[in-house]
């Protein structure tokens, strides 16, 4: 199989964003803070593996699924069928799926929690049935896509950070805890408007293969002020951390309000007339950029706690 097709079919720059985002919550956040953790680093990597594995799968299943709406959305970007075969990408899936979630049973095991293995067949089977079930349903598969995207931050501090709880260390171990809950929040948000930006932008292919999105059943203005709307949950959440943690850092107050809360706002002025395919695409893009400003604040606590 030819390597270039596979990592555009994977999303590499994704997986690749999944592996910096778990290293600073790893040695940006915990470490400094001297936490009692339990993953040494061959305990994290395979953690890390394991969660790339799984969301390759889930991007490989996702354009099974979608080649019907893709033909329309984005012909010029059709791996499956072109480059790579449906049998070729289904096989990937299953190998894939059965390396992340052997892996999760493994450290789960090692962590002394068999329980955990849960957390990664869930998401196994959550982006199968995404893809093959619930994709094109109201709202549903945007909320499904936008939890496993908040998992990738908060699946460290489970394996890490909960097994090594004891009383004497249970206040520190929470403090930081809180605050991967935090960016999991703000990633689950952002992600979420940003996957109704991608129905705006996909709506004709979506339309086509008679998937019940937001923009197909309301219309593209109606779809756009829901939008304006939730985009000021995250917007709030910037300001309320600023106001309350980063007032003293001027460094930190600077990040926020020029890669995050700027570009936000860039967003809520935009959005309302928004109408073409090439108008959603930027601001789809802009998000991702939003999302991944915000997930590499991550490595300022270092420098904000301290």
């Amino acid at each position: 199989m030819p390597i270039a097709p596979f990592l555009k079919l994977v999303r590499y720059p994704n997986l690749l964003m999944i592996v910096l985002t778990q290293v600073l919550v790893k040695y940006f956040l915990f470490e400094p803070f001297k936490l009692d953790v339990t993953l040494d680093g061959l305990g994290f990597s395979l953690l890390v593996i394991s969660m790339v594995c799984l969301a390759a799968a889930g991007n490989i299943i996702n354009d099974l699924h979608d080649t019907e709406t893709d033909t329309v959305n984005k012909p010029h970007k059709l791996i499956i069928g072109n480059k790579i075969s449906e049998k070729a990408a289904y096989n990937w899936f299953i190998a894939l799926n059965i390396i992340g979630v052997g892996i999760g049973f493994y450290l789960s095991n090692l962590v002394g929690k068999p329980s955990f293995t849960a957390l990664f067949i869930i998401p196994s089977a959550f982006l199968y049935f995404y893809a093959t079930q619930i994709k094109g349903t109201v709202l549903v598969g945007n909320l499904v896509v936008s939890i496993m995207v908040a998992m990738i931050i908060v699946m460290v501090g489970i394996f890490d950070l909960v097994p090594a709880i004891t009383p004497a260390n249970l206040s520190t171990q929470k403090v930081i805890f809180l605050i991967l809950v935090d960016y999991a929040i703000f990633a689950f948000l952002v992600n979420f408007i940003r996957e109704m930006v991608k129905d705006q932008e996909d709506i004709k292919g979506d339309y086509k293969a008679g998937y019940q999105t937001l923009p197909v059943i309301l219309g593209r203005k109606r779809t756009n002020m829901i939008t304006f709307f939730i985009t000021l949950l995250p917007l709030a959440g910037v300001l309320y951390y600023i106001y309350n943690y980063l007032y003293d850092n001027k460094i930190a107050i600077l990040y926020a309000l020029l890669l995050v809360m700027g570009p936000l706002l860039y967003f809520l002025v935009k959005i309302p007339g928004a109408e073409t395919k090439k108008q959603y695409h930027q601001l789809s893009t802009l998000l991702k950029m939003v999302l991944a400003a915000g997930l590499l604040s991550i490595g300022l606590y270092r420098f904000i706690l301290i």
